[in-house]
């Protein structure tokens, strides 16, 4: 969410509200040929009200007792991610700035740095989390197989006599690890489903002029069979581990 919050920051540009064509056609130009910005969009001083009211309707009010539209013209510009808090961009907008017609500039570059150490910290702490959930599961389904052959120790050695190796009699307990990985990465995803549809409606409207920037989406595809085959692969070889030191040769 604040690496989300971070790419959404633009640059906006404030108008002079008596700002000449040529003045708006040399300022985009200017920012459609650099090579930080990815996307500049005009918004008119209509435009910036209809924004307004449909952000903040309590306000809407207050805008329809003023006798004029307070709102002048501007160019909101996305930059860049990679660059958002680099000093070219600074010196960009310091260009910018100067340009005639434009009036004065939006950024909070000490808001993006933030937003992007909290994302990084966010990650960190992420895969420190999802480390130990790895060996929890590891662990887990180690022993659940550990149990397993215990119980079967009988049959076990009934096989052995029988004249079956050890890899015979390890495929079922591997199958047994991999489907429990398997299902678990396939509950996960049905969990995520359900809090990705109830978290937002338990916020409300905590999240105010943020609901615009955050969107809870939920795991793409390929990120959905990674999770499935990493439970899957994850009960493979804590099976594994587990037969390789009860059923040795």
């Amino acid at each position: 969410m604040a690496d989300q919050v971070s790419q959404n920051m633009a640059v906006v540009f404030f108008l002079e509200k008596d700002v000449s064509e040529d003045q708006l056609r040399s300022i985009e130009e200017k920012l459609a040929g650099s090579s930080l910005v990815l996307q500049a969009n005009f918004i008119s001083s209509r435009d910036a009200v209809t924004k307004f009211t449909e952000r903040f309707p309590e306000l809407q009010g207050i805008v329809d007792n003023l006798r004029s539209n307070p709102f002048p013209p501007s160019f909101e510009a996305t930059l860049k991610e990679n660059l958002l808090s680099s000093d070219i961009t600074a010196e960009v907008i310091a260009e910018m700035v100067i340009l005639p017609g434009v009036e004065d500039v939006q950024f909070n570059r000490d808001w993006i740095e933030r937003m992007q150490s909290l994302s990084r910290l966010a990650s960190a702490i992420g895969f420190f989390l999802g480390g130990i959930l790895i060996l929890a599961s590891f662990f887990i389904i180690s022993n659940v197989i550990k149990l397993n052959v215990f119980s079967r120790k009988d049959e076990i050695e009934i096989l052995r006599m029988s004249g079956a190796t050890n890899t015979f009699i390890r495929i079922p307990f591997l199958l047994e690890g991999v489907v429990l990985g398997f299902l678990g990465g396939l509950l996960s995803l049905l969990l995520l489903l359900v809090l990705i549809q109830i978290f937002p409606l338990y916020l409300g409207g905590s999240l105010g002029a943020l609901r615009d920037l955050i969107n809870f989406r939920y795991l793409t595809f390929p990120q959905s069979v990674n999770i499935v085959l990493g439970g899957a692969t994850i009960g493979f070889t804590g099976s594994l581990t587990s037969l390789a030191r009860f059923l040795k040769n």
